[in-house]
């Protein structure tokens, strides 16, 4: 009963990695003898193979299916209707659909292959990109599934009831982001409905424009009457990307069915919250941007210290915690390396609208697979292996304060020497872009570093910024008679109004560090969203 996919083949396809471990073999069986060998798919197996034994995986596929099945060769082009298992001991990229093969980077035991080629399939394949992760012991899959989500790709998960091991099905479950979960036999039947139904509604999509803006308000407006945030300042093109993604799944064509769908079902309003929100992150993302971070911005920030003065970060979208996390990691280091030895309080403050990601970000402990990005000498320093996971130490821990906050319509954190928020402006209107970068600048002290991902820009703000790295999009904070000028528009006010840094009395004695500090941290641990505490003295 399932319809083959109408495939051109000078027109891009999908291509299906499948992941797993123990006792996936079955699984695998069970899933390419109910798959049609004409769907126009290519599937891309990835394994835990013992790298001393001669791999036999494709002469047990190809006994179930008349796909053609064969071991990847390095440069390998992957095509329609196919099936390619990766060989023993080998890591797996792939570049324009092209398989590249690898010597393996970690030792045996740390290796996460099925993570490491849902990576680069999210980055090589984007929204034609599907993982499904089957029986296997451990974590591995759960971050890859996370880059193919974050590209608009799909998620599947074999069922618990029938997996020989649930270890990875579980942790994928366990993020929220799957798609699908179903026996590894009724898989490829959801997997075919998926892909077909993506097709016909981008076949239908233009002749329904006119419907789409309404639509989407009432959308927004369910959402925000839900969860309290409103996305009308969001990319139109994006927000409309992901709800038409979560329409896809629910194989529904109109949008104002979806509206009316989200209206029957408040679980489906959570669903699509977290769709919208991207909240796809990992520690150290773009490790050569921390490098600068440490390399250049840290030990400027030291310089313009005194002995017991803190340092004050806000991570702001800062999701389940990685990269707060990171940016401690890195300020710790350049301390313990300072000389001589000074002591600085460090003070992060990681905010995110999405509550759940806050509580998941304050427990901090993360599954094993973050191996992958987090060195082994930071494992040691940093983290206690328990099981199948690390915990973050308490040095670390006890440095952050995680909130609930949305830097569109709650007050600002200020005084701040660093300022990171990576990969979350490109989601915004280039207006509400424009709107926050006066804030950035508002919120940061006279010297102070503004840290953006390396897709983002501050645009036409180049008088309240200078680029210290151009490439990592790490600017400090400009001292001109034009940025004391800028006007600001503060979240919590409906008016803008003129913030001149010479109306602004600092006092010239810090206050008492310790009664802020306890107030604040209450009132983050409490209450949310977060609030502005401003103590004067009188002289």
């Amino acid at each position: 009963d399932i319809a083959p996919i109408e495939n051109d083949r000078k027109k891009a396809f999908w291509i299906v990695g499948l992941g797993g471990s123990a006792g996936s073999l079955e699984a695998f069986e069970d899933f390419f003898r109910n798959m049609p060998a004409d769907t126009g798919l290519a599937y891309v197996l990835v394994s835990h193979l013992d790298p001393t034994h001669k791999g036999i995986m494709p002469e047990l596929i190809q006994r179930v299916t008349t796909m053609k099945v064969q071991q990847v060769t390095d440069g390998m082009i992957v095509r329609p209707n196919s099936v390619y298992v990766i060989p023993p001991n080998k890591d797996m990229s792939i570049l324009h659909g092209t398989l590249q093969l690898l010597e393996p980077s970690k030792p045996r035991g740390m290796r996460m292959p099925i993570d490491f080629f849902f990576r680069q399939l999210a980055l090589d394949q984007k929204d034609r990109s599907i993982c499904i992760i089957f029986s296997g012991m451990g974590t591995d899959g759960t971050l890859g599934l996370k880059a193919i989500k974050e590209e608009l790709g799909g998620v599947m998960v074999q069922d618990l009831s029938s997996a020989k091991y649930d270890g990875m099905p579980q942790s994928a479950i366990n993020t929220g982001l799957v798609d699908f979960v179903a026996p590894s036999n009724e898989l490829p039947a959801k997997l075919l409905r998926y892909v077909n139904h993506f097709s016909d509604m981008t076949r239908e999509l233009p002749s329904a424009e006119k419907k789409t803006a309404s639509a989407m308000q009432k959308i927004f407006a369910l959402i925000r009457a839900q969860t309290k945030n409103d996305f009308c300042l969001y990319k139109k093109s994006t927000v409309r990307r992901r709800i038409e993604r979560r329409m896809n799944v629910h194989q529904i064509n109109n949008i104002n069915q979806y509206v009316r769908y989200l209206q029957e079902n408040s679980h489906e309003i959570d669903l699509l919250f977290k769709e919208l929100l991207i909240g796809v992150t990992s520690f150290f993302r773009e490790p050569d941007a921390f490098e600068v971070l440490k390399e250049k911005v840290v030990p400027q920030l030291l310089k313009t210290k005194k002995g017991g003065e803190p340092i004050r970060a806000w991570v702001i979208g800062c999701s389940t915690g990685e990269e707060a996390y990171s940016i401690a990691m890195v300020l710790r280091e350049c301390l313990d390396d300072l000389l001589p030895k000074v002591n600085f309080k460090i003070q992060i403050y990681a905010t995110d609208i999405d509550k759940n990601a806050i509580d998941f970000a304050r427990q901090g402990t993360y599954p094993a697979n973050i191996v992958a990005d987090v060195s082994l000498e930071r494992l040691q320093r940093f983290f206690t292996k328990e099981d199948d996971y690390y915990r973050i130490s308490k040095e670390i821990r006890d440095m952050i304060i995680f909130a609930p906050h949305n830097i569109l319509t709650d007050p600002p954190f200020t005084r701040l020497d660093l300022i990171s928020c990576r990969n979350l402006l490109i989601y915004l209107s280039a207006e509400t872009q424009k709107k926050l970068q006066p804030i950035f600048h508002y919120s940061l002290s006279p010297g102070g570093f503004l840290f953006l991902g390396s897709s983002e820009t501050i645009g036409s703000s180049t008088d309240l910024f200078s680029p210290l790295d151009s490439k990592w999009k790490i600017f400090k904070r400009r001292e001109t008679p034009m940025a004391r000028k800028e006007l600001i528009e503060f979240p919590t006010s409906l008016t803008a109004f003129e913030a001149r840094t010479e109306d602004i009395v600092r006092p010239q004695k810090e206050p008492d560090a310790s009664v802020i500090e306890t107030v604040q941290t209450l009132i983050l641990q409490t209450i949310a969203p977060p609030v502005v505490l401003s103590i004067t003295r009188e002289t």
